[in-house]
């Protein structure tokens, strides 16, 4: 345990996944130097985590620059509120999450003002605005990597101070229960070949991407007519939401049965899945879920920001592998006879059992279920290291 006592740290995390992994990194520290104090910018996971909500991110959680644009009071308001806490309560360290483009600023201010900055879950920067780095290098203290590709990627260009940790969903993605008990709980045959279907976490993935991966339904069911679907309801999104959309294709509920709070066991249970980009694509890695991954944004968010991405890859295990191991359908490439096709493909015997010996290999390169403890330590270390 560490020698530090009365520990006080200031945490940000502003997107679902890393409030999650925030709140696994709070317990962890907890731990360490229990009865420390953390205040900062919470989702659901790090208030219930006992974390002082200074602001209330569930409303910043945003993708797109009109989206964005409109809500920069929101954001202008939430970065005066953290600043001023910090300025007022002195923690010992700043933790930031993910979450770059305001991060990255508060990194700045917060930074020229002598506090301690660590940043948890690395901006992908070897994906976009590369230039970025200048920003990690004079002010960021310490940075903690989850993915293994990173480390080198800043070793590269001369950023010492990164340490890859593991990713904290390693060892820690398990199915609650089995396929049969999913299927009992779905009125679902366990005989019958089952997909399933994960459209994303925010509203407009859902209205973007769910309709696309419905057009496939039918067409998949032309060729096999026994297969069934599961419409894997991510946090946040109501069945309301998803029945909506679903009225207006393949005739409701009939078609896709809705599973909400059971995303890991729909995953485990199924033989294929179709996922949007993100963290979702791994947790089917670690099942071991052969999946076919899917995007699409609005017209003028793609033509501005997509051409701005260098990365091979877009989705998470095609870049940790280095290859393309899991077929990428982005933009205008996601149709319903585009995804029918490749998931027909996987569901093939050969092809299903090569896709899950290549899922087992990124998995093991992900590491194992301490990432969120070495993260602490780490963390805590820094927080003592005199300068």
């Amino acid at each position: 345990m560490t020698a530090t006592r009365d520990l006080s740290l200031m945490i940000v995390a502003g997107e679902p996944s890393g409030d999650a992994h925030a709140a696994a990194l709070v317990q962890a520290l907890r731990i360490e130097v229990p009865g420390t104090n953390f205040f900062g910018a919470t989702g659901p996971m790090l208030r219930a985590a006992g974390v002082d909500s200074i602001v209330n991110t569930d409303d910043l959680s945003i993708l797109g620059l009109v989206e964005i644009g409109r809500a920069l009071p929101r954001f202008w308001r939430a970065f005066r509120g953290l600043r001023q806490a910090a300025i007022e309560r002195k923690p010992q360290g700043i933790i930031l999450v993910d979450w770059p483009d305001f991060n990255l600023r508060l990194a700045r201010s917060l930074h020229r003002r002598g506090f301690k900055i660590i940043y948890y879950i690395s901006p992908q920067l070897w994906a976009w605005r590369s230039h970025r780095i200048r920003n990690i290098q004079r002010d960021v203290d310490l940075m903690l990597s989850i993915l293994p590709f990173e480390l080198p990627w800043y070793q590269q260009r001369s950023v010492s101070h990164v340490e890859f940790v593991g990713h904290p969903l390693a060892g820690e993605v398990q199915a609650r229960y089995g396929k049969q008990e999913f299927c009992r709980l779905n009125d679902l045959d366990t005989s019958r070949p089952i997909i399933s279907l994960l459209p994303g976490s925010r509203h407009k993935e859902l209205q973007r991407i769910l309709p696309s991966m419905l057009d496939a339904v039918p067409l998949i069911r032309r060729k096999c007519p026994d297969v069934q679907f599961a419409l894997a309801l991510a946090p946040g999104r109501s069945p309301e939401q998803a029945r909506h959309i679903l009225a207006m294709r393949n005739g409701g509920e009939q078609t896709v049965r809705i599973v909400q709070h059971a995303t890991r066991e729909a995953l485990a249970a199924s033989d294929v899945a179709a996922i949007a980009s993100g963290t979702a694509t791994l947790e089917a890695a670690l099942l071991g879920t052969p999946m076919v991954i899917a995007y699409k944004e609005s017209a003028i968010n793609w033509h501005i920001l997509g051409r701005l991405i260098t990365a091979d890859h877009f989705g998470l295990v095609n870049l940790i592998a280095g290859e393309r191991i899991a077929t990428e359908l982005m933009q205008n490439e996601l149709k319903g006879e585009n995804l029918a096709r490749e998931l027909l493909g996987l569901l093939e015997p050969q092809r299903n059992r090569e896709a899950r010996k290549q899922l087992s290999s990124i998995a093991r390169q992900l590491g194992d279920s301490r990432a969120s403890h070495r993260a602490a330590k780490r963390i805590l270390a820094e927080i003592d290291s005199v300068g």
